[in-house]
């Protein structure tokens, strides 16, 4: 997977919703990050959970299997396969797996949160990485739309 900049190229990833895997090996794995936003599928273990934490970046969950029950700034709420959630930046959120089976979701990052070749089998593998620095967003999905223009990055054109 590339850590530079995407391709202005379509990418396309079917039945998102109805037909992700009821179990996944890894806890969190990059689909896709682009110069503005950020695709993660992630899974959370029976009894598991993300972990309680807070971004500086929006987030957008959609789950796709399983149950349970996420708190936002103090607040919770039930989710379930077919349920979106947006987290505000700036605003603390802790999803936990309630059910009998892997709760499944994916998530965008608007900007990215992680490395574009982050991939974790476990929670506790991925919070080591963000710790020691090696899970952080690129510096081109962090710059301005100005930024990105001046560098070529985007074409209001839409031609390259």
């Amino acid at each position: 997977m590339s850590t530079g900049p995407p391709k202005h190229e379509m990418q396309y990833f079917p039945n998102m919703i109805n037909a992700m895997p009821s179990e996944s090996a890894e806890f969190r794995r990059v689909l896709w990050t682009g110069l503005y936003s950020q695709v993660v599928l992630m899974t959370v273990p029976v009894g598991g959970d993300i972990g309680d934490e807070v971004h500086t970046v929006d987030q957008a969950l959609t789950f796709t299997s399983g149950v349970g029950k996420a708190t936002i700034n103090g607040k919770d709420q039930d989710v379930k396969a077919g349920d979106l959630m947006v987290v505000p930046a700036g605003t603390q959120h802790q999803f936990v797996n309630t059910g009998p089976t892997p709760l499944i979701l994916y998530t965008i990052y608007s900007p990215a949160e992680h490395d574009p070749r982050t991939v974790h089998k476990t929670k506790e593998e991925g919070d080591e990485e963000e710790e020691a620095g090696k899970d952080e967003a690129p510096k081109w999905s962090r710059q301005s739309q100005s930024e990105n223009e001046k560098a070529g990055l985007v074409n209001t054109s839409g031609k390259y």
